[in-house]
């Protein structure tokens, strides 16, 4: 297991288009060891995802993941399976959003809101070079969303529309969880993942 040092904000790895992988280069050491770094960062961190720049590392990979452990921290997250996600491509399907409380690994201590798309197909190349091309909806895209961005040099403070939404972990524990969980249950009830 390695955890590698998260990257933060203001660090300028996180502001450059990440390279993409070459098809050929998924399955060689080096690549897959970033791969099972990202996972064991991503994990011991409690993220629902994470990209490579996170990390230190300008390329088209990242993570996303919501399971039991990670459902203690987001308990409105949907599961997602373990998703490798190689050089993927999003594309917004309809003009709908919705408000979201977003936080970032690299972003440590502040939440914020913003809009995020309903409804998204991503496609990609897996960590053995399988081709997805799926749609993902409600909360579930917002993650996806997250991770995409921090390839393109996006972060989630980049899309927060209206900065007096911006707070700690503590005051959104203490003034903003119960809301947002709330509204965002009936959501998820609404649109699915």
């Amino acid at each position: 297991m390695t955890v590698r040092p998260l990257v933060h904000i203001g660090d300028p790895v996180l502001r450059a288009p990440a390279s993409p992988v070459d098809a050929e280069e998924i399955a060689s050491a080096d690549l897959q060891t970033l791969i099972t770094d990202l996972i064991d960062t991503m994990r011991a961190a409690g993220g629902a995802g994470i990209a490579a720049p996170q990390i230190g590392v300008s390329r088209q990979v990242a993570i996303a993941e919501v399971d039991d452990h990670t459902r203690a921290r987001y308990p409105y997250k949907p599961p997602i399976p373990l998703t490798v996600l190689i050089n993927p491509v999003l594309t917004v399907l309809d003009e709908g959003t919705e408000t979201i409380n977003e936080g970032c690994l690299s972003v440590p201590g502040l939440r914020g809101e913003l809009p995020r798309a309903t409804a998204v197909r991503v496609q990609w190349l897996d960590q053995d070079g399988v081709a997805h091309d799926e749609t993902r909806r409600g909360v579930t895209a917002g993650t996806f969303q997250h991770e995409c961005d921090h390839l393109a040099g996006i972060v989630f403070l980049d899309r927060v529309a209206d900065t007096r939404t911006l707070t700690t972990w503590e005051n959104y524990d203490r003034y903003h969880r119960a809301a947002f969980e709330e509204r965002i249950a009936a959501y998820v009830a609404r649109v699915g993942a």
